[in-house]
This record gives structure tokens, C-alpha cells and sequence, in this order.
């Protein structure tokens, strides 16, 4: 029923949102020339690479200085692309990911193989499901870009106090995967967002 789900709400988010998907388009070209879309390989079920989807936000090449966005005014993070990602319109593209099958709705957020690699056996359980757009790690830690401003050295706050704090609230939907709560966490997400 959840695959069901994703297949229907992605084709929908996909239609409804194509004019939105345009405008946030021109928007990155005018502000940042270069590509729109930016992908990058991440880990999914069953530790199968694919590659994520999003609407560019960081200038080309930026991924080469670090894995994370620190802070909200990382110098390089575009103009636009701070708006992109403090409403979480960088993520639509995603929806294609959902309706291709690698990725859900709702589920772990999907890392990079540098930070999986990291992973205990027992956090390994994330990839025994697809990874998703949302969940409740991504709902609690909103403002992850804020934390890890603060930190004196952020890759290792991320890897020894995020990393696991998102894998524990990651194990609440695991373990009580149903539609309900599927459902419940989209509600959520969106009730975060407007707020």
C-alpha cells in the first residue's frame, strides 16, 4: 500500500507542482547560471547506490569543499538556493526518485557512502527500507544547519551525536511502518513547513 502511495502522490506532486518546478528553474539560472538540477550519488535499500535528485542551491563544485551545509548562510549556498532550502523547495525534485522506486515518501533520509561507511551494524537497519523525502528525524532536526554552525568541529558532531540521534527517530517509523503512519509523518512535515 505504501509503494501504492508513493506512486500516486509522486505522479500528482509531479504534475501539480510543474509550473512551480519552471519557475524555481529561471529562478536558479537569473540568480546562478549553470544546471538546475544538481545530483548526487547517495546510499539507498540495501546499500544500492543511486542518485538524488535536487534543485541546485550551492554554487557548481561546492560539494568538493564539504559534505554538509553549515550554518544558514554558508558562503556557498546562492541566493536563491537560501530560499530553496529554507523551504524545502530544493527537495521537490525528489518526487521523480519517489516515482522511480528509489526512494519513498517518508523514510530515512538517504546519506552519503562517506557517511554510511560510518554506520554500526545495528544503524545499518536504515537501509532495510527505501529512503525518503521525509521522516521524523528530518521534522526534529529542522535546523540541523544551525547545530552544526556551532560546532568546533562539525563532520564529527555529525558523525558521533546527529548521525545516531536521526537513526534512533529513523527506527520509530521502521518499526511501526504502516499507512497510518506513513500518512501521519507527511502531515507533519507539511504542519513543520507552513509553521
Amino acid at each position: 500500500m505504501i509503494r501504492f502511495c508513493d506512486i500516486v502522490f509522486s505522479l500528482l506532486g509531479l504534475v501539480l507542482l510543474s509550473p512551480l518546478f519552471l519557475i524555481v528553474a529561471l529562478w536558479i539560472v537569473l540568480d546562478d547560471p549553470g544546471p538546475v538540477f544538481y545530483r548526487q550519488q547517495r546510499v539507498g535499500k540495501d546499500g544500492k547506490d543511486f542518485y538524488l535528485l535536487k534543485f541546485r542551491s550551492m554554487r557548481i563544485g561546492a560539494d568538493k569543499m564539504s559534505l554538509i551545509t553549515i550554518g544558514e548562510r554558508d558562503p556557498r549556498v546562492t541566493r536563491a538556493g537560501y530560499y530553496l532550502r529554507k523551504y524545502k523547495l530544493d527537495e521537490l525534485p525528489q518526487l521523480w526518485n519517489v516515482f522511480t522506486g528509489d526512494m519513498s515518501l517518508v523514510g530515512p533520509r538517504p546519506e552519503v557512502r562517506h557517511y554510511v561507511d560510518t554506520y554500526t551494524d545495528e544503524q545499518r537497519r536504515v537501509l532495510s527500507v527505501r529512503p525518503g523525502i521525509t521522516d521524523y528525524a528530518s521534522i526534529e532536526y529542522i535546523d540541523e544547519n544551525a547545530i552544526l554552525a556551532k560546532a568546533d568541529n562539525p563532520d564529527k558532531t555529525y558523525i558521533e551525536q546527529i548521525i545516531p540521534a536521526k537513526i534512533a527517530l529513523n527506527m520509530r517509523y521502521i518499526n511501526h511502518r504502516t499507512t497510518g503512519e506513513y500518512l501521519k509523518i507527511i502531515f507533519l512535515t507539511f504542519a513543520n513547513i507552513i509553521r
